[in-house]
C-alpha cells in the first residue's frame, strides 16, 4: 500500500472510525455506541481534565505506538506536578523576602550613587535607586532557594527517566509486548526504486535485496552533516542580528525622551529583543522542517524507523538550537565583554556592548524565557487545533454545498466522513514528541533562572492531552495502528538533555547569578567574617562593595557634572598606583565560581548516577509475575512431554516405570 501511495496508485489509505464520535443520548444511560464515541466521552472531552487517561482503550483503538505516547505524556504531566510546587514556592520564598533582601534595600537607598552613563550619546548619568522595581522583580529568581532548586530538578529529571522504564515495562507487560520483537522491517520503496539494481542477501530473510553502497552511503551522510552546519550557522547569524538590534536599542531607549521608557529602559531592550526573537524563532522552524525533510530523504534511509529516527534527530537539533542560542547568549555572554567605562568594547567600533544590571543579568534570563515558552506554548497549541478545525470546517462547507447541488440526502459512509477530516501528520509522532522534548530542555536546562517554568509546563500539559485527544479522536482520520515497545530515539534525546541541564544550571548559578558574588563577600569580605554566615545581616555594604568608581572629570560640554560615577566590575579606583586594574576580590570571585561548578557538577552527577543504579528498570513485582509465569510454562510443558511419553510407551506395549525419561 505504501508502494501504490508513493506512486500516486491511491490518494489516500486509512482505516475508518468506529462511526460518530458524539450521541444524541447520555453515555450514561444508553452506554457507549462506539469506542470513538467512549474515547470521546471519557478521553477527549475537556470536562475530564483531571482523570486518569484510559490507555488500555487508546492501546485498543489507536495501536501501542499512540498508546505509549499518550503514557509518556501523562507520566511526564504527573511528574511535573513536585517540580511545579517546588518551583513555586522558591518563587513565593522570592516574593515574600523581596522587601527584606539587603540587595535590593540598597539599591531602592542608593538616592546618592551616580552610575555611569548606558550610551556615549545623548545619555547621562543615572541614579542607581531608579532602578528599585528591576532590582526588586530580580530578587525574585535570584534568592537563596536558586541553588537548591537546580539540584532539585537535576535529580527530579533522572528519577524521572528512571520511573519511567518502570512504567514502561509495566505497560509492555499489560500490553503483551514483553516477548514481542519488532520483524523485519519493509524497505521504503523510494530506497527499492534508488538502488534496485545492486542487491545483496539479506542475513535474516536469506533473500536477495537492493543494497546502499558504503561510499554512497559516507558521502550522501557527509552531504547531510553539512547541511546541518550550515543551519546551525544561520541560527547563530540570526542571534548576532539580534544582539546588534539589543545594542541600538539599548542606546535609543536610555536616551528616550518619554522618561518612563528611560527610568525603565533595560525591561524596554529585553522586552522588544525578546519578541523579535520569537518572531525568527517561529519563522526559521518552518525552513528547518523542510531543509531536515530533505536532508533525510537526501540519505535515502533503508527503512520507515530509519527514516524516522534520522528526520526526528535533525528536527530536534534544528529547533534545539533555535529556541537555545539567544538564551544561551543571554545567560553566558551578555554583560561579560562590556569593559569599563572610558575603555568600552565596541561592535564595529560602533556600539557599545551591552551591560549587567548593578542587581545581575539573571532578570534578562528569566524574561527571555517567560516570554517564549508561553508564546510558543500558544501558538503550538493553536497550529495543533485551530489549523485543523479551520481545514475541516471548510472541507464540510465544500461538501454541503456539493450535496445542495446535487440534492442528495443519502448519508455519507464512514470513509467518505473520514476522507474530509485531516490526515496524521506525515511525520508520524515526531511533531508531538519534538514538542514535548523541547519543553523538557526548557523546563530544565535554565530552570535556575526560571523557578516557573515546571509549572508553565504543567498547566500546558493538561491542555495539551486533552488538545491531542480531542484532535486524535475528532479532527485526524485514524492513523494505522502500529506496535512498539519504547519512545524510541527521544529516550537518549532525554538523557542527553539531562546531561547538559546539569552542566548549564551550574554556569548560570556560576556566572549568571549573583550567587558566586555575595557568598564571597559575606565570608570574605562582609561585616560577618569569622563570625559565621547569618542570612541578610552579612551583605551589609555589598552594593557598595561589587561597584567600582571612574573618574568622570570636572567639566563636560561646558556644565557641571559629578566628578565619579559607578559601575559594576571589580576594579581598583583612579586615585590608586594601578588605576582600574582588577583588584584581589575580582579573582576571590573567579576561583570561587570555578570551584562551584567543578562540586556541583562532581555533586549532581553523582547523585544522578547514584539514582539511577537504586532504581531498578523494571518493578520487583512484575519481574515475580514474569518468572511465576515462565516456571509455570515450563513445568506445563514438562507435564506435556511426560504424558506424551507415557502414551507413546503405552502405545508401543512398554511398561512404564516411574523414572525420568
Amino acid at each position: 500500500i505504501n508502494r501504490l501511495l508513493g506512486n500516486s496508485t491511491y490518494e489516500a489509505a486509512f482505516p475508518p472510525h468506529e462511526g460518530s464520535y458524539k450521541s444524541r443520548h447520555p453515555i450514561k444511560t444508553h452506554g457507549a455506541q462506539n469506542h470513538r464515541h467512549l474515547l470521546y466521552e471519557r478521553w477527549a472531552r475537556w470536562g475530564i481534565w483531571y482523570k486518569y487517561q484510559p490507555l488500555d482503550l487508546i492501546r485498543r483503538y489507536f495501536g501501542e505506538k499512540i498508546g505509549l505516547y499518550f503514557a509518556w505524556l501523562g507520566w511526564y504531566t504527573g511528574m511535573l506536578i513536585p517540580a511545579a510546587l517546588v518551583g513555586l514556592f522558591v518563587f513565593l520564598y522570592g516574593l515574600f523576602t523581596m522587601d527584606s533582601s539587603q540587595v535590593s534595600k540598597e539599591i531602592c537607598e542608593a538616592n546618592t550613587t551616580i552610575m555611569c552613563p548606558m550610551c556615549e550619546g545623548n545619555c547621562s548619568s543615572w541614579t542607581l535607586s531608579d532602578s528599585c522595581v528591576y532590582a526588586k522583580v530580580t530578587h525574585l529568581f535570584d534568592n537563596g532557594g536558586t541553588v537548591f532548586f537546580a539540584i532539585f530538578m537535576a535529580i527530579w529529571a533522572t528519577v524521572f527517566l528512571e520511573f519511567w522504564k518502570r512504567r514502561r515495562a509495566e505497560l509492555t507487560y499489560d500490553w503483551d509486548l514483553i516477548d514481542w520483537e519488532e520483524e523485519e522491517e519493509e524497505l521504503r520503496p523510494q530506497f527499492e526504486a534508488k538502488y534496485s539494481r545492486k542487491e545483496r542477501v539479506n542475513p535474516i530473510s536469506g533473500r536477495p535485496e537492493p543494497f546502499q553502497p558504503f561510499t554512497d552511503k559516507l558521502s550522501r551522510l557527509m552531504v547531510s552533516v553539512s547541511g546541518i552546519f550550515f543551519m546551525i550557522s544561520l541560527v547563530l547569524t540570526a542571534v548576532f542580528a539580534v544582539v546588534v538590534f539589543r545594542l541600538i536599542a539599548m542606546e535609543k531607549f536610555a536616551s528616550f525622551q518619554w522618561e518612563f521608557v528611560k527610568k525603565n529602559w533595560q525591561f524596554a531592550t529585553s522586552g522588544t529583543g525578546v519578541c523579535i526573537n520569537f518572531m525568527i524563532i517561529m519563522s526559521l522552524n518552518v525552513v528547518y522542517e523542510k531543509v531536515a525533510y530533505l536532508l533525510t530523504n537526501l540519505e535515502h534511509p533503508r527503512t520507515e524507523s530509519e527514516w524516522e529516527n534520522s528526520f526526528a534527530l535533525k528536527m530536534f537539533l534544528f529547533q534545539f538550537v533555535n529556541l537555545n542560542s539567544s538564551t544561551f547568549y543571554i545567560a553566558f555572554f551578555l554583560g561579560r565583554f562590556a569593559g569599563r567605562p572610558g575603555d568600552y568594547n565596541k561592535l564595529f567600533n560602533r556600539w557599545r556592548m551591552e551591560e549587567c544590571h548593578p542587581s545581575g543579568c539573571l532578570i534578562d534570563l528569566c524574561l527571555q524565557m517567560g516570554v517564549i515558552m508561553v508564546l510558543k506554548q500558544i501558538w503550538n497549541n493553536f497550529m495543533e487545533l485551530g489549523y485543523p478545525l479551520l481545514q475541516n470546517w471548510w472541507s464540510r462547507r465544500k461538501m454541503k454545498r456539493a450535496g445542495e447541488q446535487n440534492k442528495s440526502k443519502e448519508e455519507l459512509p464512514q470513509w467518505d466522513r473520514d476522507w474530509n477530516l485531516q490526515p496524521m501528520n506525515a511525520h508520524g509522532l515526531v511533531d508531538e514528541y519534538l514538542e514535548m522534548v523541547l519543553q523538557f530542555g526548557f523546563t530544565t536546562i535554565f530552570v535556575a533562572a526560571f523557578p516557573l517554568a515546571p509549572l508553565l509546563a504543567l498547566l500546558n500539559n493538561i491542555i495539551e492531552i486533552r488538545l491531542d485527544a480531542y484532535k486524535f479522536v475528532t479532527q485526524w482520520r485514524r492513523p494505522m495502528p502500529a506496535r512498539a515497545t519504547d519512545i524510541g530515539i527521544w529516550h537518549g534525546i532525554l538523557e542527553g538533555i539531562g546531561v547538559v541541564a546539569v552542566i548549564t544550571n551550574a554556569f548560570v548559578i556560576a556566572i549568571t547569578s549573583d550567587y558566586i558574588p555575595r557568598f564571597v563577600y559575606a565570608f570574605k569580605y562582609g561585616p560577618c567574617v569569622d563570625k559565621g554566615y547569618r542570612h541578610e545581616k552579612c551583605l551589609r555594604g555589598y552594593l557598595n562593595n561589587s561597584l567600582s568608581v571612574f573618574d568622570m572629570g570636572e567639566l563636560k560640554n561646558g556644565s557641571y557634572h559629578p566628578r565619579y560615577c559607578r559601575y559594576r566590575d571589580y576594579r581598583a579606583p583612579p586615585w590608586s598606583p594601578e588605576p582600574y586594574d582588577f583588584t584581589l576580590q575580582f579573582w576571590h570571585v573567579l576561583a570561587a565560581r570555578l570551584a562551584f561548578i567543578i562540586v556541583f557538577e562532581h555533586l549532581v552527577f553523582g547523585i544522578k548516577t547514584f539514582i539511577a543504579h537504586m532504581i531498578p528498570d523494571m518493578p520487583k513485582d512484575l519481574c515475580d509475575r514474569m518468572r511465576r509465569e515462565k516456571y509455570l510454562m515450563q513445568e506445563m510443558m514438562y507435564e506435556a512431554e511426560l504424558e506424551h511419553l507415557q502414551k507413546e510407551r503405552k502405545k508401543n506395549g512398554k511398561r512404564y516405570h516411574h523414572e525420568w525419561p
